[in-house]
Parts: C-alpha cells; structure tokens; sequence
C-alpha cells in the first residue's frame, strides 16, 4: 500500500476511535435494547412528551451507532480490495479502492466533527443576534454582512432561518437583527461565534476611498427543548410594545405590534416585530427564556462563562475574529489561529472550516488530539 493511502487508512481509523469514544462502544448495544424494549411498553404513550424525547434519543444513538459499523465496514472492504488488487496486479482496482477511500476519509471527518457536539443544548434551534459596534455607518453596514453570511451558512447546511427582530441603521445597514435559525445541531455548530468580529476594508461610504475599521458583535443562545423548564415570575418582567419599521423606513406597522420584554432581575432584553402583537409576545417570551437558560449553562460551564465575559464591547481588543479586505485578503480566527485567503467565500456563508477549528479546541485552548495525549 503506498504512503499516502496508508496515511488516508490511519486517519481513519483515529476518526473511528474518537466516534467509538464519544459513545462508549462497548456500551451501546446494550443501550439500544433497553431503548427497544422501553418503546415496546404499551404505557409508553400515555406520557406524550416522554415518548418522543425517548424516540428521537434511541433514534440518534442507532444512527451513531450504525454510522459507526458503516464507515467501519467501508474502511474495511476497501483496504481488502487495495490488497487484492495489488496482488494481482489490477491497477483499476486499486485506483477505484483508493479513491474510495478519500471519500470516506472525508465522510469520517464530518461525522467526528458531529461527535463533538455533545453539549448539553448542541442538538437544539438557536438564536443568533448580531449588533453593530463602534464605526457607526460603517459598523451598521458590517452588522448588516455579517448577518447575511450565516443567513447563507444556514441556507447552505439546508436549516431554516427566520427573521425574529430587526432595527435599521440611520443610513445603512442594521444596528441590530435577532433569528432562530432551526436544523439540527444548530446550536451546536453556531455557539462558537459568539463574540466581537472585526472588518477592515476600504470604506464604502468614504469619498476618500480611506481603509476603515468596523466592530460588530454576535451572540448565540440556544432555544429552550420543550422538555427544559424555565419558570419566568410575572413581577419580574416589563412588556412593552411600539411601533417598528423595516430596513429604509419602509413597512411601517399601523399598530403598535412589536413587542419589548425586559427582564429586571437580569437587565435581558429581548425584542420581536416581525408578526402580530400576540405572535411576537410568544416569540420574545421564549427568546427570554433562552436566554435564562443560557446563562443557567454559562454557569455550569466555566469555560463558555469566561468566554461569554471576554466577549466585551464591540471595539478594539475584544475581538475574536478578524476579516482583512484591505489590503490583502484574510479571514483570521485569534483563538483558534484558523486562517483563510478566501475572505469573500466565508463572507458568502462558507464557515465550516472555522466553525471545525473551533470544535477541534479543547475548553483550555489546547486542540482535543493534544489533550488526550496529555492524559
């Protein structure tokens, strides 16, 4: 076999090892039985919530699971067919078993990649609010890109994205815009942008055609299971409604439909204006309680809690990433040193192999391949 298939073959079989890890190989089919025999109680459904819960946990786990003996059994066939092949000198063989094999290595390293979003809330919708730091116009217009790329991130990953708030800039752009963005793992591949993004480009809207620099800041918090109690006392809040107004001033409501709550324990504030007044008290209601609960896991965890307190203003020294236009192209991550010349594909939605590098990082900052080596 020569070097660079065995090196294909070896990574693998580390994509193999990890996904066995992360659900306990040696357990699972034990697992999955007791799931089978659980669902052939015939009480199961008088409880409706527990059924489905219990549903889609057994269906994720064989999903694993199988996902596990496929590549497993691909690997496995096809370093066979190299072997033949070369033994009786089948040079199509090989060639068709080797490219294959690529293949598979890619398929293996996407579904590693999905191992990792284990979180407690990883597998849920998200919301994703994007705001617009110092720079004014210029940061209004930033906010207003950064907000359609993971608009097109989403649309590419085949997730839907819908448009819970938004406030138009003075003159461009948006000071700030709220989605729920719902797939599966969507919380999950999005929680690592949380935090300050920073652009330099020549500006747009400088006659002098003088390169700026513009903040913006992005926040992600997952939408609460419907199985997640989160109790909100009714003293603690304030409603407030308003009239809103699209991008430019135009589709101005007639009623004063958008809806504002403010939570006084915690100085949250969540905002929806894009349906009736009733629909946007039941979507700011639940953004809220989003919220609370993100903090609840911000406290359980100390490493996304400190990452959530660094965040910091949307201004210099707190940024997590930058986007160079001018006068070269870049796209750098400064907690993970992932870079890319292919500045105008991530601004396009192409986020992946940032949103990868993230994942790969273990919560002290060393990758998860070094961590294990540690231990």
């Amino acid at each position: 076999m020569r070097a660079e298939t065995q090196n294909i073959v070896d990574q693998i079989k580390k994509s193999l090892e990890l996904l066995g890890q992360r659900m306990d190989l040696e357990t699972t089919p034990h697992r999955i039985e007791e799931f089978n025999a659980m669902i052939e109680d015939p009480t199961l459904w008088d409880d409706q919530a527990r059924a489905q819960k219990l549903m889609r946990d057994r269906q994720a786990l064989v999903d694993k699971y199988d996902t596990y003996q496929r590549i497993e059994q691909d690997l496995k066939d096809n370093v066979e067919l190299i072997e033949l092949g070369e033994m009786e000198d089948d040079a199509d063989v090989v060639r068709e078993a080797e490219a294959a094999l690529k293949t598979l290595k890619d398929d293996a390293g996407a579904k590693e990649l999905e191992a990792l979003l284990d979180g407690e809330a990883d597998a849920n919708d998200t919301f994703l609010e994007v705001h617009s730091g110092a720079g004014g116009t210029e940061s209004c217009d930033w906010a207003s890109i950064l907000a359609r790329m993971y608009v097109r991130w989403a649309e590419k990953k085949g997730y839907e994205v819908e448009l819970q708030a938004e406030t138009a800039g003075e003159e461009a752009g948006i000071k700030s815009a709220t989605y729920k963005i719902t797939g599966p793992n969507a919380y999950g591949w999005l929680k690592s942008e949380s935090g300050v993004h920073r652009l330099v480009r020549i500006s747009p809207f400088d006659s002098a055609a003088r390169r700026h620099t513009s903040f913006s800041s992005v926040w992600v918090y997952p939408v609460v299971d419907d199985n997640i109690e989160i109790t909100v006392n009714p003293a603690d809040i304030r409603v407030d409604t308003y009239r809103s107004s699209g991008a430019g001033g135009q589709h101005v409501n007639t009623t004063d439909s958008a809806v504002r709550i403010t939570h006084i324990p915690t100085n949250i504030v969540v905002t929806s204006s894009e349906k009736s007044q009733h629909q946007n008290r039941d979507i700011a209601m639940k953004a809220l309680k989003s919220r609370l609960y993100q903090m609840e896991l911000d406290k359980r965890n100390a490493a996304i809690n400190e990452a959530h307190e660094n965040k910091g203003d949307a201004g210099w020294g707190n940024q997590i990433r930058s986007y160079v236009l001018q006068p070269y192209q870049m796209v750098k991550d400064l907690r993970t040193n992932y870079e890319t010349s292919d500045s105008q594909g991530v601004l396009d939605g192409n986020l992946d192999g940032l949103m990868a590098a993230t994942l790969a990082m273990g919560v002290d900052g060393k990758s998860r391949a070094d961590a294990q080596a540690d231990d």
